[in-house]
């Protein structure tokens, strides 16, 4: 799988890739960082970019702040970085 270490902005106007903050991968949320809505809204947006299932998305330090980082099985690296332009992406 890979590792992300992203940097996310909740209540977008839309849900994307946004470039880099912090060396890490931003990205926008377009739901409000309420009961967990914008968490879902990350591991949706990722199992769709990376082509995989929700399951495999996982969440492991951030969950209530913007500072996050997830892995994903099933990904590589490369994948990571054609889908959402990641530079700084691993794999595990």
């Amino acid at each position: 799988g890979v590792v992300l270490e992203l940097a996310v902005q909740p209540r977008a106007s839309r849900t994307c890739a946004a470039g880099e903050h912090d060396g890490r991968l931003a990205l926008k949320l377009a739901a409000p960082p309420v009961d967990g809505a914008a968490n879902d809204e990350l591991v949706d947006f990722l199992a769709r970019a990376l082509g995989v299932r929700k399951a495999e998305v996982e969440l492991l330090r951030g969950k209530t702040g913007r500072r996050k980082t997830v892995r994903v099985r099933g990904a590589t690296a490369e994948q990571a970085v054609e889908a959402l332009g990641v530079r700084a992406a691993r794999s595990r």
